[in-house]
Protein backbone atom coordinates (compact mmCIF):
# COMPACT_ATOMS: atom_id res chain seq x y z
CA UNK A 1 0.00 0.00 0.00
CA UNK A 2 1.46 2.97 -0.63
CA UNK A 3 0.18 5.43 1.99
CA UNK A 4 1.23 8.78 0.82
CA UNK A 5 -1.01 8.41 -2.73
CA UNK A 6 -3.96 7.11 -0.34
CA UNK A 7 -6.75 10.07 -0.61
CA UNK A 8 -7.56 12.07 2.66
CA UNK A 9 -9.23 10.06 4.93
CA UNK A 10 -11.05 12.57 7.52
CA UNK A 11 -13.56 14.18 4.78
CA UNK A 12 -14.82 10.42 4.28
CA UNK A 13 -17.06 10.91 7.51
CA UNK A 14 -18.71 14.25 5.83
CA UNK A 15 -19.33 11.99 2.80
CA UNK A 16 -20.99 9.08 4.14
CA UNK A 17 -22.93 11.19 6.35
CA UNK A 18 -24.46 13.59 3.45
CA UNK A 19 -25.05 10.11 1.51
CA UNK A 20 -26.69 8.20 4.10
CA UNK A 21 -28.95 11.71 4.48
CA UNK A 22 -28.46 12.84 1.12
CA UNK A 23 -28.55 16.79 2.40
CA UNK A 24 -25.46 18.16 3.57
CA UNK A 25 -27.56 20.09 5.99
CA UNK A 26 -27.98 16.73 7.91
CA UNK A 27 -24.59 15.74 7.91
CA UNK A 28 -24.13 18.47 9.34
CA UNK A 29 -26.33 18.51 12.43
CA UNK A 30 -25.06 15.17 12.73
CA UNK A 31 -21.20 15.54 12.79
CA UNK A 32 -21.83 18.67 14.48
CA UNK A 33 -20.44 20.60 11.76
CA UNK A 34 -21.10 23.77 9.92
CA UNK A 35 -23.34 22.67 6.09
CA UNK A 36 -20.42 24.62 4.99
CA UNK A 37 -17.62 22.25 6.18
CA UNK A 38 -19.61 19.17 4.99
CA UNK A 39 -19.69 20.63 1.62
CA UNK A 40 -15.50 21.27 1.69
CA UNK A 41 -15.07 17.99 3.36
CA UNK A 42 -17.04 16.07 -0.30
CA UNK A 43 -15.41 18.78 -2.44
CA UNK A 44 -12.14 17.76 -1.26
CA UNK A 45 -12.96 13.95 -1.38
CA UNK A 46 -13.92 14.60 -5.42
CA UNK A 47 -10.59 16.59 -6.28
CA UNK A 48 -8.66 13.55 -4.84
CA UNK A 49 -10.16 11.04 -6.38
CA UNK A 50 -11.00 13.22 -9.10
CA UNK A 51 -14.61 11.82 -9.87
CA UNK A 52 -17.75 13.82 -8.90
CA UNK A 53 -19.71 11.76 -5.66
CA UNK A 54 -22.71 13.89 -5.85
CA UNK A 55 -25.20 15.51 -8.17
CA UNK A 56 -26.03 18.83 -6.88
CA UNK A 57 -29.37 19.77 -7.33
CA UNK A 58 -30.91 23.10 -6.16
CA UNK A 59 -32.38 22.11 -3.12
CA UNK A 60 -31.82 17.94 -4.02
CA UNK A 61 -28.56 16.33 -3.53
CA UNK A 62 -28.26 13.13 -5.24
CA UNK A 63 -24.93 10.11 -5.56
CA UNK A 64 -23.44 9.60 -8.77
CA UNK A 65 -22.41 5.79 -10.04
CA UNK A 66 -18.90 6.65 -8.56
CA UNK A 67 -20.70 7.94 -5.15
CA UNK A 68 -22.71 4.79 -4.66
CA UNK A 69 -20.15 3.07 -5.25
CA UNK A 70 -17.75 4.77 -2.77
CA UNK A 71 -20.80 4.90 -0.17
CA UNK A 72 -21.45 1.46 -0.11
CA UNK A 73 -17.55 0.51 1.02
CA UNK A 74 -16.84 3.40 3.00
CA UNK A 75 -19.82 3.40 5.36
CA UNK A 76 -18.58 -0.42 6.43
CA UNK A 77 -15.36 0.97 6.71
CA UNK A 78 -15.97 3.54 9.21
CA UNK A 79 -18.22 0.95 10.83
CA UNK A 80 -15.80 -1.68 11.39
CA UNK A 81 -13.02 1.43 11.89
CA UNK A 82 -15.73 2.33 14.96
CA UNK A 83 -16.11 -1.02 16.46
CA UNK A 84 -12.05 -2.04 15.99
CA UNK A 85 -11.67 1.25 18.03
CA UNK A 86 -14.09 0.83 20.40
CA UNK A 87 -12.72 -2.87 21.28
CA UNK A 88 -9.45 -1.20 21.38
CA UNK A 89 -10.48 1.04 24.18
CA UNK A 90 -12.27 -1.29 25.92
CA UNK A 91 -9.22 -3.97 26.45
CA UNK A 92 -7.51 -0.49 27.97
CA UNK A 93 -10.06 -0.07 30.54
CA UNK A 94 -9.93 -2.12 33.77
CA UNK A 95 -12.94 -4.47 33.83
CA UNK A 96 -14.56 -4.12 37.59
CA UNK A 97 -15.78 -7.00 39.28
CA UNK A 98 -19.83 -6.56 39.58
CA UNK A 99 -21.59 -7.24 42.78
CA UNK A 100 -25.25 -7.72 43.48
CA UNK A 101 -26.97 -7.14 46.64
CA UNK A 102 -30.44 -6.35 48.38
CA UNK A 103 -30.39 -2.54 49.15
CA UNK A 104 -30.25 -3.13 52.89
CA UNK A 105 -27.53 -6.17 52.48
CA UNK A 106 -24.81 -3.45 50.34
CA UNK A 107 -26.00 -0.46 52.86
CA UNK A 108 -25.17 -1.65 56.26
CA UNK A 109 -23.28 -4.81 55.40
CA UNK A 110 -20.81 -4.54 52.59
CA UNK A 111 -20.53 -0.63 51.80
CA UNK A 112 -19.17 0.04 55.36
CA UNK A 113 -16.08 -2.91 54.29
CA UNK A 114 -15.44 -1.64 51.17
CA UNK A 115 -12.89 0.26 52.47
CA UNK A 116 -11.16 -2.19 53.68
CA UNK A 117 -11.05 -3.75 50.23
CA UNK A 118 -9.86 -0.83 48.68
CA UNK A 119 -7.04 -0.90 50.99
CA UNK A 120 -6.07 -4.00 50.64
CA UNK A 121 -6.44 -4.40 46.61
CA UNK A 122 -6.21 -0.84 44.77
CA UNK A 123 -5.59 -2.29 41.71
CA UNK A 124 -9.40 -4.40 41.59
CA UNK A 125 -12.34 -2.02 41.02
CA UNK A 126 -15.73 -2.38 42.03
CA UNK A 127 -19.13 -1.98 40.81
CA UNK A 128 -22.60 -2.32 42.86
CA UNK A 129 -25.53 -3.48 42.00
CA UNK A 130 -28.07 -2.83 44.93
CA UNK A 131 -31.54 -4.09 44.67
CA UNK A 132 -34.18 -6.32 46.23
CA UNK A 133 -34.79 -7.90 42.66
CA UNK A 134 -33.16 -11.11 41.83
CA UNK A 135 -30.74 -11.34 39.24
CA UNK A 136 -30.10 -13.40 36.40
CA UNK A 137 -25.64 -13.36 37.14
CA UNK A 138 -24.95 -14.66 33.56
CA UNK A 139 -27.38 -12.80 31.54
CA UNK A 140 -26.91 -9.35 33.28
CA UNK A 141 -23.15 -9.25 33.79
CA UNK A 142 -23.23 -9.85 37.54
CA UNK A 143 -19.59 -11.72 38.58
CA UNK A 144 -20.44 -11.95 42.57
CA UNK A 145 -24.03 -12.27 44.71
CA UNK A 146 -24.70 -11.99 48.22
CA UNK A 147 -28.23 -13.46 48.84
CA UNK A 148 -30.72 -13.61 51.45
CA UNK A 149 -32.89 -16.55 51.42
CA UNK A 150 -33.95 -20.16 52.80
CA UNK A 151 -30.91 -22.49 52.91
CA UNK A 152 -33.15 -25.00 50.87
CA UNK A 153 -33.38 -22.15 48.26
CA UNK A 154 -29.74 -21.80 47.64
CA UNK A 155 -27.86 -22.63 44.86
CA UNK A 156 -25.56 -26.02 45.04
CA UNK A 157 -22.35 -24.14 44.83
CA UNK A 158 -23.72 -20.99 47.12
CA UNK A 159 -20.92 -20.65 49.97
CA UNK A 160 -22.85 -19.45 53.33
CA UNK A 161 -21.65 -16.58 55.09
CA UNK A 162 -24.04 -16.44 57.96
CA UNK A 163 -27.55 -17.53 59.75
CA UNK A 164 -30.17 -14.64 60.79
CA UNK A 165 -30.83 -13.92 64.37
CA UNK A 166 -32.84 -10.62 65.81
CA UNK A 167 -33.55 -8.74 68.16
CA UNK A 168 -34.81 -5.06 69.24
CA UNK A 169 -31.70 -1.78 68.84
CA UNK A 170 -32.22 1.50 69.44
CA UNK A 171 -29.87 4.71 69.40
CA UNK A 172 -28.27 5.34 73.09
CA UNK A 173 -30.45 8.15 74.07
CA UNK A 174 -33.62 5.84 73.46
CA UNK A 175 -32.33 2.11 74.34
CA UNK A 176 -29.73 2.38 77.15
CA UNK A 177 -31.16 0.28 80.01
CA UNK A 178 -34.16 -0.06 78.44
CA UNK A 179 -36.54 -2.82 79.40
CA UNK A 180 -39.37 -3.40 76.68
CA UNK A 181 -42.43 -4.63 79.03
CA UNK A 182 -46.04 -3.62 79.05
CA UNK A 183 -45.03 -0.19 81.64
CA UNK A 184 -42.39 0.92 78.75
CA UNK A 185 -44.42 0.10 75.83
CA UNK A 186 -47.07 3.17 75.54
CA UNK A 187 -44.29 5.38 75.63
CA UNK A 188 -42.51 3.90 72.63
CA UNK A 189 -42.33 4.37 69.02
CA UNK A 190 -41.97 1.38 66.78
CA UNK A 191 -40.21 1.60 63.34
CA UNK A 192 -41.68 -1.50 61.71
CA UNK A 193 -40.83 -3.16 58.57
CA UNK A 194 -43.88 -3.45 56.07
CA UNK A 195 -43.32 -6.40 54.77
CA UNK A 196 -45.43 -9.10 55.49
CA UNK A 197 -43.07 -11.99 54.38
CA UNK A 198 -40.46 -11.27 56.90
CA UNK A 199 -42.39 -11.84 60.51
CA UNK A 200 -39.78 -12.27 62.21
CA UNK A 201 -38.26 -8.74 61.11
CA UNK A 202 -42.22 -7.10 62.35
CA UNK A 203 -43.23 -5.92 65.87
CA UNK A 204 -46.38 -8.18 65.97
CA UNK A 205 -44.62 -11.19 65.73
CA UNK A 206 -41.46 -10.10 68.39
CA UNK A 207 -44.35 -8.67 70.66
CA UNK A 208 -46.66 -12.04 70.82
CA UNK A 209 -43.10 -13.61 71.40
CA UNK A 210 -42.33 -11.72 74.47
CA UNK A 211 -46.10 -12.00 75.91
CA UNK A 212 -47.03 -8.46 74.37
CA UNK A 213 -49.44 -9.50 71.69
CA UNK A 214 -51.85 -6.78 71.77
CA UNK A 215 -50.35 -4.47 73.33
CA UNK A 216 -50.21 -0.53 71.94
CA UNK A 217 -46.91 1.32 71.76
CA UNK A 218 -47.42 5.14 71.25
CA UNK A 219 -46.75 4.97 67.59
CA UNK A 220 -45.99 2.67 64.72
CA UNK A 221 -43.84 4.23 62.03
CA UNK A 222 -43.26 1.43 58.87
CA UNK A 223 -40.84 1.37 56.54
CA UNK A 224 -40.50 -0.67 52.71
CA UNK A 225 -36.70 -0.77 52.92
CA UNK A 226 -35.17 -2.04 55.88
CA UNK A 227 -31.84 -0.28 55.85
CA UNK A 228 -33.67 3.14 56.15
CA UNK A 229 -35.59 2.02 59.55
CA UNK A 230 -32.12 1.13 60.77
CA UNK A 231 -30.83 4.10 60.06
CA UNK A 232 -33.99 5.90 61.62
CA UNK A 233 -33.38 3.97 64.90
CA UNK A 234 -29.94 5.34 64.95
CA UNK A 235 -31.08 8.66 64.39
CA UNK A 236 -33.21 8.12 67.62
CA UNK A 237 -36.49 8.04 66.01
CA UNK A 238 -37.58 4.72 68.31
CA UNK A 239 -37.12 1.11 68.38
CA UNK A 240 -36.38 -1.53 65.49
CA UNK A 241 -36.04 -5.19 64.88
CA UNK A 242 -32.22 -5.45 64.25
CA UNK A 243 -30.72 -8.36 62.10
CA UNK A 244 -27.38 -8.85 63.91
CA UNK A 245 -25.29 -9.38 60.65
CA UNK A 246 -26.54 -6.07 59.82
CA UNK A 247 -26.36 -3.73 62.61
CA UNK A 248 -23.59 -5.09 64.23
CA UNK A 249 -21.32 -2.22 62.51
CA UNK A 250 -23.46 -0.13 64.16
CA UNK A 251 -23.59 -1.86 67.36
CA UNK A 252 -19.41 -1.46 67.51
CA UNK A 253 -19.06 2.28 66.93
CA UNK A 254 -22.13 2.90 69.44
CA UNK A 255 -24.26 4.03 66.97
CA UNK A 256 -27.54 1.55 67.91
CA UNK A 257 -27.38 -0.38 70.95
CA UNK A 258 -29.24 -3.99 71.83
CA UNK A 259 -32.25 -3.63 73.99
CA UNK A 260 -32.66 -6.02 76.37
CA UNK A 261 -31.60 -9.71 75.95
CA UNK A 262 -34.37 -11.46 74.39
CA UNK A 263 -32.39 -12.37 70.64
CA UNK A 264 -34.09 -14.78 68.37
CA UNK A 265 -32.76 -17.23 66.22
CA UNK A 266 -34.56 -17.77 62.75
CA UNK A 267 -33.61 -21.53 61.52
CA UNK A 268 -33.57 -22.20 58.14
CA UNK A 269 -32.40 -18.95 56.13
CA UNK A 270 -28.67 -17.21 56.26
CA UNK A 271 -26.80 -14.97 53.90
CA UNK A 272 -25.40 -16.68 51.21
CA UNK A 273 -22.37 -16.18 48.52
CA UNK A 274 -22.84 -17.01 44.97
CA UNK A 275 -20.47 -16.49 41.49
CA UNK A 276 -21.61 -16.72 38.25
CA UNK A 277 -21.89 -19.63 36.29
CA UNK A 278 -18.40 -20.41 34.37
CA UNK A 279 -14.57 -20.18 35.03
CA UNK A 280 -14.28 -17.57 37.82
CA UNK A 281 -11.83 -14.84 37.52
CA UNK A 282 -8.87 -13.68 39.30
CA UNK A 283 -9.86 -10.70 40.11
CA UNK A 284 -13.73 -11.90 41.29
CA UNK A 285 -11.64 -14.62 43.48
CA UNK A 286 -10.06 -12.12 45.44
CA UNK A 287 -13.03 -10.40 46.52
CA UNK A 288 -15.18 -13.43 47.46
CA UNK A 289 -12.15 -14.55 49.05
CA UNK A 290 -12.37 -11.37 50.81
CA UNK A 291 -16.03 -11.27 51.43
CA UNK A 292 -15.94 -14.71 53.14
CA UNK A 293 -12.72 -13.44 55.39
CA UNK A 294 -15.01 -10.39 56.60
CA UNK A 295 -18.17 -12.72 56.95
CA UNK A 296 -15.75 -15.09 59.23
CA UNK A 297 -14.55 -11.68 61.10
CA UNK A 298 -17.73 -10.41 61.91
CA UNK A 299 -18.22 -12.63 64.40
CA UNK A 300 -22.40 -12.35 64.72
CA UNK A 301 -22.96 -14.82 66.96
CA UNK A 302 -21.19 -12.64 69.63
CA UNK A 303 -23.50 -9.29 68.89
Amino acid sequence: MDTPRLPPLDPLRGFVASARHLSFTRAATELHLTQSAISRQVQTLEQALGVRLFVRGVRTLALTPQGERLFGRAEVWLREWGELAEALRAADRRRPVTVTASIGIAALWLVPRLLDFQARHPDIDVRLAAGNRMMDLAREGIDVAIRYCADRDAPPDARRLFGESVFPVASPAVGEGLVLCAATLPRLVLLDLDDVGYPWLRWDDWLAAIGLAGARPQAVVQFNHYDQMIQAAAAGQGLAIGRAALVAPMLADGRLVAVGDARREVAGRGYWLVTAPGEVREDVGRFVSWVLRQAGESDVDQV
